[in-house]
């Protein structure tokens, strides 16, 4: 990472460009959404930016961040890219639809649609609040409350663009819809507040992966939130992929609500990025709900990723399996910190939690702190976290195959990483993480003749 120069108050910067963008910007948004705006931008005003004195971030200095300059990416001119510059961050052989967005603007000439059923809605956020901004106001910043998270706060008050995709009663979307962020280098460092909405009613079903990418070695923020809402019956599968620049801070805050008898998958996917946060958290608000949260962090050098998760069982009968795993090398420093709450009431609730870290160097770190406080007396609940190295018998008996000992380390890594991968539905998505994780062991092409 590379430091920006430092502000007096850190928040002054932002209040000050919120004043500029509410008159150049703002001002032709629906009312309901300018009274949010102020509200969000009040609170971040009351909050700040944590210190490692609050819990939730006692193990991720962000101050890096608090004390950066970072310009507003909508103030700044677009590049003109061109498609050939996203051809090193697409999924190869993808089939579906993608909406491209650029400093976290969209980008209409380079997305594509195919295949959306009528009755689904799936486009630009900044032209649905433009066309119809009532249909957005049930559901836009609902659902992530901004009262306790700063960031949140922060990409409420500036949010501009994203991701909408309304999936009415009964529609199936056969084929996955792709959002690609990506981000180019400026002349000073900028800051994107990328917002996403995700709406499926009921008996609806959808595939949605969102992916953060720099094209560039720079420096910047982005702080994106994503709000899911799956009504009863409703079926959502979501991933996220993040391979940002090593010297970018990224930030994400992913919301899930669930309602009676829906199924919801979220993996994430942690790689690049040089600080990094993500927070996921999930309600159950009707009984019959299941919910597999997985995710992987492969980080090396002084990458730093922290995963914070959630999941609220508030109804009976609702079933949850989250499985996440890192791989450190180098002095990178990886955190999860999870917490499953089963809230009184909440009988025959079924609850698995596993955090498994896999170290490659004496000088990595992880910290890993798995929570589970259980407020009813009929459910199954478990939870549970390992941290070590590689196997060296494994790697022995591996030797005795005739493999030699760096690629027999190698493709233990690569094994540990695949049963996260594995879970990925969309092939051309699971080929792609494939790739990027035998990219970055040592022997590469010996692992892939191997496998």
């Amino acid at each position: 990472m590379v430091a920006v120069p430092d502000v007096a108050d850190p928040r002054e910067p932002y209040l000050s460009d919120f004043k500029a963008l509410e008159r150049e910007h703002f001002a032709g948004d629906p009312r309901w959404l300018q009274e949010t705006r102020r509200k969000a931008l009040a609170q971040f005003r009351e909050l700040g930016f944590p210190t490692q004195k609050h819990e939730m971030w006692k193990y991720t200095n962000i101050q890096p961040i608090a004390r950066g300059r970072f310009t507003p990416a909508v103030t700044i001119p677009g590049d003109g890219l061109s498609a050939e510059r996203l051809e090193p961050v697409v999924f190869g052989k993808f089939e579906g639809s993608e909406l491209v967005f650029v400093n976290g603007r969209y980008s209409k000439r380079l997305s594509s649609l195919r295949n959306i059923p009528a009755g689904v809605q799936v486009g630009s956020l900044a032209e649905a609040l433009r066309e119809d901004p009532t249909e957005l106001e049930p559901y836009l910043s609902r659902i992530a409350r901004f009262d306790a998270n700063p960031f949140t706060a922060l990409n409420t008050a500036f949010l501009q663009d994203g991701a909408f995709i309304h999936v009415s009663r009964g529609k199936v979307v056969e084929e996955p819809i792709h959002l690609l962020f990506v981000s180019t280098a400026q002349r000073e460092p900028a800051v994107a507040h990328p917002r996403n909405l995700i709406v499926v009613e009921d008996g609806g079903q959808v595939t949605v992966t969102e992916s953060y990418a720099g094209l560039d070695a720079g420096v910047y923020l982005t702080n994106a939130v994503t709000e899911a809402i799956v009504k009863g019956g409703g079926v959502l599968d979501h991933y996220k992929l993040q391979r940002e620049s090593e010297r970018a801070f990224h930030l994400a805050t992913l919301e899930i609500e669930q309602g009676r008898g829906t199924n919801v998958s979220d993996s994430s996917f942690s790689l690049g990025g040089g600080l990094v946060r993500n927070d996921v958290n999930q309600r159950f608000t009707a009984e019959g709900g299941e919910l597999a949260m997985n995710g992987l962090y492969s980080v090396t050098g002084n990458q730093h990723v922290d995963n914070h998760t959630r999941i609220d069982h508030l109804t009976p009968q609702c079933t949850s399996r989250e499985l996440y795993k890192g791989i450190l090398d180098g002095r990178a420093r990886g955190v999860f910190y999870g917490n499953i709450i089963v809230h009184p009431g909440a009988q025959k609730t079924n609850a698995t939690q596993t955090n498994k870290n896999l170290l490659l160097s004496k000088e990595a770190l992880v910290d890993s702190i798995p929570g589970l406080q259980i407020y009813a007396n009929d459910v199954k609940c478990k939870h549970g976290s390992t941290t070590g190295q590689i196997d060296e018998d494994a790697v022995f008996y591996l030797r005795s195959r005739g493999i030699d000992a760096e690629t027999a380390r190698a493709i233990l890594t690569y094994a540990f990483a695949r049963e996260v991968v594995d879970l990925v539905r969309v092939p051309a998505m699971r080929a792609t993480l494939g790739v990027l994780l035998l990219s970055r062991l040592p022997n590469s092409e010996a692992v892939r003749e191997a496998l």
